[in-house]
């Protein structure tokens, strides 16, 4: 990935490669005061740059985005996904990302065929596939930093995780009838269910694998850079035997979230989470400014076109995909409460609110642009693709048009809808920390009875864990005054003050001379776990 990359940039690549590195940093800065999603200022700052006079043309290879980028994003989002909120949103989930997807390509395949100038319909449908899929990426972090309820967040993520299988699949039977010069409806199918079944069944058969090899390590760099790779142990594999890799990493990666935390310790889950966090966060900066710098090379092949004629198309193009989500997303909410009453019973009709505010996460990102630029240069006559250059300079405008219009205006579309969090998640966490302690306790007692604590030392614990208890349990209690959190939190706040007087301590005892390095980071290490059990 690294070598296509330089490759990409040219004869000064290292301060090309610095230069967007230190620009990305800094845009990355600049989100959380601006309060903006980072993956849309990384995109417009990679519009910006792409201008700038010196800053080489960038040309970046499909590979780098569909095998080096995408597998452990992909396998990240769903290692960290509730498999038991995706079954209870499977309808909601699969309406979207299966339904919505087939519609959007034919949708956007109808409307640009009779639109755009000599585009046939091989290139029109291959357009549709391309920008069906979502990126949730941007939605969600503004969705969890409004405080919205979790299903709406489980709703919008299962929809990202599942319509990229989904749609690359319907893709490359597009690409596969253009190529070919022939289409039958029988064949693709076909092909779309072998697609999607073959991926499934590679990606179980590589999460029972791993979880095999992790069950007999104890080694947590080994286990941690086992569980860095997983997402490309599935998509290799996958994309190699004609499978959906896409499919594959989702089925391996929700198969390794549940088996995980059975086959690990403490150490391992601790390193394995910082890892995959700076991992993700790296290769999305990374992608998103890579997406922006691709407008200018774009535009250069389609100097031929007017530029009234490319931004009138793109604009068409980018509000075709909104708009068939938002014509799609009311009856697909309504109609099956109307049509069975089962479903209404145990889901009844949700306010207005709800589906108008899903319709408007419909932001295209990285794997639109990816499936665009591996759009073959040829066909098997040996003839170029017809109107390669113009699907992937369409694919941009919807990708710039829906993450700038849509994810700027999402804040305020959620404001004004009035969707608040429900507290379901807050009760769960509360619900969990009071059975952990009641079994902590349980065991407690069990020990002191077999002798093995002392009752002085056991009274200490039973204290502690019993406040914990107390502490949660108030949360469910309307007529609690909030005296046992706030003495939760004063006590939080006085052992914040200690551990930091403990390692200015530290900090002094090392520059000083009398412990060393390694001593001074163990003892830190042990102050910063202790510290991060407390929420305040």
């Amino acid at each position: 990935m690294a070598a296509s990359l330089t490759a990409a940039f040219g004869a000064h690549d290292e301060l090309v490669l610095l230069a967007l590195l230190a620009a990305a940093g800094g845009l990355v800065a600049l989100a959380q005061p601006l309060r903006i999603p980072y993956p849309i200022l990384l995109v417009l700052g990679g519009l910006v740059l792409g201008f700038v006079p010196g800053v080489p043309r960038l040309a970046l290879p499909p590979d780098v985005v569909l095998v080096g980028f995408l597998p452990p994003l992909l396998y990240a989002a769903t290692f960290f996904t509730s498999l038991r909120d995706l079954r209870a949103n499977l309808r909601p989930i699969g309406l979207l990302a299966i339904g919505l997807v087939i519609t959007t390509t034919v949708g956007v395949a109808v409307i640009a065929h009779a639109a755009i100038d000599d585009l046939g319909w091989g290139p029109s449908f291959v357009l549709g596939a391309v920008v069906s899929p979502t990126d949730a990426i941007a939605a969600t972090a503004i969705a969890r930093r409004l405080g919205v309820p979790r299903r709406f967040v489980t709703i919008v993520e299962g929809e990202s995780l599942v319509n990229d299988g989904v749609a690359l699949v319907v893709y490359r039977v597009a690409i596969a009838a253009v190529v070919s010069g022939t289409f039958s409806l029988w064949d693709a199918g076909l092909r779309f269910v072998a697609n999607a079944v073959g991926g499934i069944a590679v990606g179980f058969v590589v999460g029972f694998l791993v979880a095999a090899v992790r069950r007999r390590l104890h080694n947590p760099p080994v286990e941690t850079t086992i569980s860095l790779l997983t997402g490309y142990f599935a998509y290799l594999p996958a994309q190699a035997v004609g499978a959906s890799g896409v499919l594959a990493v989702v089925t391996a990666g929700i198969y390794m979230g549940r088996r995980t935390p059975e086959l690990t310790n403490a150490e391992q889950r601790l390193q394995g989470a910082a890892a995959w966090e700076i991992l993700t966060f790296v290769l999305n900066s990374l992608l998103f400014m890579l997406v922006g710098l691709q407008l200018h090379a774009i535009l250069d092949r389609l100097s031929s076109v007017s530029v009234a004629h490319l931004a009138a198309w793109g604009a068409l193009t980018a509000a075709s995909v909104a708009a068939i989500r938002l014509i799609w997303i009311y009856p697909a909410t309504y109609l099956p409460r109307f049509l069975f009453p089962r479903i209404r019973a145990r889901d009844p009709y949700p306010p207005l609110s709800w589906p108008t505010a899903i319709g408007w996460t419909g932001m295209r990102g990285a794997v639109s642009l990816a499936a665009a630029l591996a759009v073959p240069l040829t066909v098997r006559s040996r003839a170029p693709f017809p109107h390669r250059d113009l699907i992937v300079f369409l694919t941009f405008c919807v990708i710039l048009g829906t993450l700038v219009v849509q994810g700027l205006s999402l804040p305020m579309v959620i404001r004004v809808l009035h969707l608040e969090d429900d507290g379901v998640e807050a009760k769960e966490e509360a619900k969990a920390r009071i059975k952990a302690a009641e079994a902590a306790i349980v065991r407690l007692e069990e020990l002191v009875t077999e002798g093995g604590v002392r009752e002085d030392t056991a009274e200490r614990v039973r204290g502690a864990y019993n406040f914990r208890s107390r502490r949660f349990r108030a949360r469910f209690d309307d007529a609690d005054d909030g005296s046992i959190e706030e003495r939760s939190l004063a006590y939080q706040r006085l052992m914040r003050d200690l551990f930091e007087a403990e390692r200015r301590e530290l900090v002094r005892l090392r520059g000083e001379g009398y412990i060393n390095d390694d001593v001074m980071n163990r003892v830190l290490r042990d102050l910063d776990l202790e510290d991060s059990r407390f929420d305040a």
